[in-house]
């Protein structure tokens, strides 16, 4: 199941990101619909309602002006004047025709129509009577002109004004129901924007709180493992089942728990047996001394058999000489071969370091084929609106974008045959300063096996002028018996200090818990078919502190846990 546990932080934060932006295209998606919305309504109300109550209202202005015209016309005694009163009438029934005539056009509802139509008749009777009772005042019946002015014109134009109000009042009212409307749209169009907003805030600090508290906890966990482990606890075991970066963490924090956890052991191990050894030193130093001392007593029955030693002794003299000679020649190869590793490490920098630096090349390659690859892009573009033109630029730059990819493409490729020698040449580093390790220990044996050899062929030398002064006086071997026990007191002295060296690194070693070998066989570990990684949980009661006790014996312990002491070597000796 994929969840937060087992996506990567960079997927949670796009994740995260990405809901943001779905929020934000919904909320402004819904936001241009509304404000579509109010616009249609109030390009309905300017364009269509307004427009229409203007054109009614011009009407019925030029139709009290054209009245008004015939009235002055019919007043005035002066016939120029009548003539031109009656001019400006035709004037305002043009206009008003106009207004009518695109009112007329424009889009009306059956309903509003109808009454449109009556309108037409009323007005058209209207203009029927006006023309008749003109006819009369241009006869010269001025008085018939009045009367049918005031009988028949006047209720004609009541009728049509009746009905030319009514189309008004339609109007308007459809006007201020679309105002109402567009007013009512906008306000739930920002009631709307404030129901995303405060969804969209809710929602982007939920995911935020989740994103951070899948970061911060791991952290925390593997803090707190961190700290139980630098505080020498390594008793428990680290188990979890994330598959994130914060897992593979804890992961590596299990198995740096384990691997040290190994060393602890093994090192405690070394330890106790170390003082088991050095207990056995000191009770054979104890017996050494003893038979020394029995040893003085018996120099004079080895008197006559150092005459044949003498020569034998020499022998080996020059045997440890010669041997000498040769691990000094050892130990200069060993430190040609040291020399030599050394060399190689330096080597293998080298070339890592050219890797990364040819990694960086490739890189730059790269980002030079992807600008190239865009400016081919481009100019295909330009190409294509060049039309005829531009076909042939069009092959080139495609061409060109074809060669960037591929340049791209065996620049990514080099990178990684780059990478992968640079991780053999790390592996390579380490099996070099291993070897490195190894030389210089075997260096140090070298060393060490020539300052014995030293030692043989000077202790060979004097045992051969021993003998010989053995042969000539007993003194000399009872002082080579006291300086036998001189040296036997040292080593009781170094077995000692062995002990002691011993308990102070069992006591280090004690700050560190770990299992016991019964139950590390026992402890469960998932299945290797199981994505789970091993992580420590954190104990609440650590395991009771066993610690090593060394007593030094003071009588030899036959059948001891170290090699018994043959007595029959020592009395042979």
């Amino acid at each position: 199941m994929l969840t937060l546990s087992n996506m990567r932080i960079g997927a949670r934060l796009a994740l995260g990101f990405a809901v943001a932006i779905l929020i934000m295209l919904i909320m402004s998606l819904v936001g241009i619909s509304r404000i579509q919305e109010v616009a249609a309504r109030t390009d309905q109300l300017v364009k269509d309602r307004y427009v229409k109550v203007t054109w009614l209202s011009d009407m019925r202005s030029q139709v009290n002006r054209g009245a008004q015209a015939v009235r002055n016309a019919m007043l005035t005694p002066d016939p120029a004047k009548t003539e031109d009163f009656l001019r400006e009438m035709a004037a305002a029934d043009a206009a008003g025709g106009e207004s009518a005539g695109k009112m007329h056009k424009s889009d009306l509802t059956p309903d509003v129509r109808a009454i449109f139509d009556q309108q037409d008749k009323a007005y058209f009777a209207y203009k029927e009577r006006l023309d008749k009772a003109i006819a009369r005042y241009r006869t010269g019946d001025r008085e018939g002109a009045v009367q049918a002015m005031f009988s028949e014109v006047v209720p004609a134009q009541t009728v049509y004004f009746r009905h030319l109000d009514e189309l008004l009042k339609i109007h308007r009212e459809l006007m201020e129901h679309d105002a109402d409307t567009a007013a009512t749209a906008a306000k739930a169009a920002t009631t709307l924007m404030i129901v995303l907003l405060v969804v969209a805030i809710l929602v982007s600090a939920v995911i935020g709180w989740l994103i951070t508290r899948s970061v911060t906890s791991p952290v925390a966990e593997a803090v707190r493992i961190a700290e139980t482990v630098a505080g020498g606890d390594l008793t428990a075991q680290i188990v979890t089942t994330r598959q994130d970066e914060m897992g593979r963490l804890l992961g590596a924090l299990g198995g740096m728990t384990a691997a040290l956890t190994g060393t602890v052991r093994t090192v405690r191990d070394s330890t106790d047996a170390i003082n088991t050894a050095a207990a056995e030193i000191a009770s054979g130093n104890m017996d050494l001394s003893n038979r020394t001392e029995q040893q003085a007593a018996s120099l004079e029955e080895t008197a006559s058999s150092m005459e044949e030693l003498t020569s034998t002794v020499q022998q080996n003299a020059d045997n440890a000489r010669q041997a000498n000679q040769l691990v000094v020649s050892a130990a200069s190869h060993a430190n040609e071969g040291g020399q030599v590793v050394s060399q190689v490490v330096e080597t293998m920098g080298s070339i890592k370091e050219s890797s990364s630096k040819i990694v960086d090349i490739i890189g730059v390659i790269d980002g030079i084929a992807f600008q190239t690859n865009i400016l081919a892009l481009n100019a295909a573009v330009e190409a294509a609106r060049a039309g005829e033109q531009g076909r042939g630029f069009a092959v080139v730059a495609s061409e060109v974008r074809n060669l960037a990819q591929r340049s791209a493409s065996a620049a990514r490729e080099i990178k990684e045959l780059i990478y992968d020698s640079v991780e053999k040449v790390d592996a390579g580093s380490r099996l070099v300063d291993q070897a490195g390790t190894t030389m210089e220990r075997i260096v140090t044996s070298v060393k060490q096996v020539a300052d014995i050899m030293n030692e043989i062929a000077s202790a060979s030398q004097e045992q051969s002028s021993g003998i010989a002064q053995v042969n000539t006086t007993i003194t000399t071997m009872d002082s080579a018996t006291q300086q036998n026990a001189a040296l036997v007191e040292e080593a009781a002295a170094a077995a000692a200090s062995m002990r002691d060296q011993a308990q102070l690194l069992a006591t280090a070693i004690s700050v560190f818990r770990i299992e016991e070998r019964s139950s590390a066989g026992s402890t469960s570990r998932p299945a290797s078919g199981s994505t789970t990684v091993p992580v420590r949980s954190l104990p609440t009661k650590y395991p009771k502190q066993t610690k090593s006790v060394v007593t030094t014996p003071s009588q030899p312990r036959p059948g001891g846990g170290g090699k018994p002491v043959d007595r029959d070597d020592w009395e042979e000796f």
